[in-house]
């Protein structure tokens, strides 16, 4: 399965739905789906080392964490993540290792303000194929 994502229209919100052959394939076009949501983001610059870990007892929640953060990231200082590595993505860990760019903002096309990465039809789960993440961008 390759690494896919799609929006979704919601309820005045937006949802993503990614589709990976692994768990930490999901990571790539769960991030590339929640900058969709905002538009059409180009990054520039100097990257800068960038590196996530949040543990849990729950593989959504863990997901839901990573992306609340790399939304923040963008919110307070246009900062765009760009995924090296995943090393692990279970039901007990995330950890993401990436750089960190700041957007252009004279080529980046902002097109709706993300507020948050909420927890509603928040869900991963085992597909035919590999997995599917689905979550909703409070817009």
């Amino acid at each position: 399965m390759t690494e896919t994502y799609e929006l979704l229209e919601h309820t005045a919100d937006m949802g993503v739905r990614a589709r990976a052959a692994t768990l930490a394939g999901l990571i790539r076009p769960c991030t590339a789906g929640l900058y969709a949501v905002i538009g059409q983001l180009v990054p520039t610059g100097d990257a800068q080392p960038w590196q996530f870990e949040v543990v849990g007892d729950d593989i959504a929640l863990l997901l839901r964490d990573y992306l609340g953060e790399v939304l923040a990231l963008f919110a307070a200082d246009g900062q765009l993540i760009e995924i090296r590595e995943v090393p692990e993505f279970s039901a007990q860990r995330l950890t993401v290792l990436g750089l960190r760019r700041p957007a252009d903002p004279q080529r980046s096309i902002v097109q709706r303000e993300a507020k948050a990465v909420t927890y509603h039809e928040l869900s991963v789960r085992e597909v035919p194929g590999g997995y599917e993440a689905v979550f909703i961008v409070d817009i």
